[in-house]
């Protein structure tokens, strides 16, 4: 991706190469529409693979690290084809991201006892 700087910000956009489906390069532009420091932020698509992707980062304080809590709503576009797609392949790929990412995090911070990753996609 191309990100500049080490901090978040509102208004922020960064650009993407992502291969959501059969392994075709698509462009994929986010932009930060809300942040509250150390609390959550939330980047928004203007320019991808999908009809509408909004995605909260959450996180809290909690005894021995932080918890990191993700809230994904997102839509396919093409109608019923999109559907059926998100059915499936995009799904599991979308799940496949982010036990990538909660593997990685925890490989760099630790785990902690009763750890788990938890998805949910709207």
């Amino acid at each position: 991706s191309k990100h500049h700087g080490d901090k978040i910000y509102q208004g922020q956009v960064i650009e993407y190469k992502v291969s959501p489906l059969l392994g075709i390069p698509l462009y994929w532009m986010t932009e930060i529409t809300h942040v509250d420091p150390l609390k959550y932020f939330v980047d928004e698509q203007r320019h991808g693979p999908y009809s509408m992707w909004h995605h909260q980062h959450h996180f809290k304080t909690v005894e021995g690290g932080v918890e990191m809590t993700d809230i994904v709503h997102y839509k396919n576009p093409l109608w019923i084809l999109g559907d059926i797609a998100n059915a499936l392949i995009v799904k599991k790929k979308l799940h496949d991201i982010f036990a990538f990412r909660f593997e990685a995090v925890a490989e760099k911070f630790g785990k902690w006892p009763g750890e788990k990753m938890v998805l949910e996609f709207n």
